[in-house]
């Protein structure tokens, strides 16, 4: 059967850490793989090689999400090693659920910024993992 729904943000769960945070404000993950072309004679290539595979993305939270994370961590994230769920839509609706895990995260910065005029602090944490897993 064929679903054509189009999820939106608030169809978006994303648990961390065991923990489902509410004070998400966007995720971007990534997989990507080293390819090189493998040449012989012609100029043309024989095949495409793969390499090594990596996961990388960010994840923006607002600061309350962000300070139980460094309560989780002893007061740092950098040492932190968590494993991402995200939930695309809601089965209590209806919706075929599409899972995506994100294995191994990996924070490499931890930076806060505000400026005049912010009613919050919105915190985006880059992230490298091990393995990204999509589960239909």
């Amino acid at each position: 059967m064929f679903n054509s729904r189009q999820y939106e943000w608030a169809d978006i769960t994303l648990v961390l850490g065991g923990r489902d945070l509410t004070g998400i404000r966007g995720i971007k993950y990534t997989e990507k793989a080293e390819k090189e072309p493998v040449f012989g004679k012609g100029r043309f290539a024989h095949s495409i090689q793969t390499g090594n595979i990596t996961v990388e993305g960010e994840i923006s939270m607002l600061q309350s999400e962000y300070e139980a994370l460094v309560l989780g961590g002893n007061g740092s994230i950098l040492q932190l090693s968590l494993d991402a769920v995200i939930l695309y839509g809601n089965p209590i609706n209806g919706d075929t659920p599409i899972v995506d895990r994100v294995l191994g995260i990996s924070f490499t910065e931890a930076a806060k910024e505000m400026k005049q005029g912010d009613k919050f602090m919105e915190i985006t944490l880059p992230f490298v993992a091990i393995s990204l897993k999509n589960q239909y």
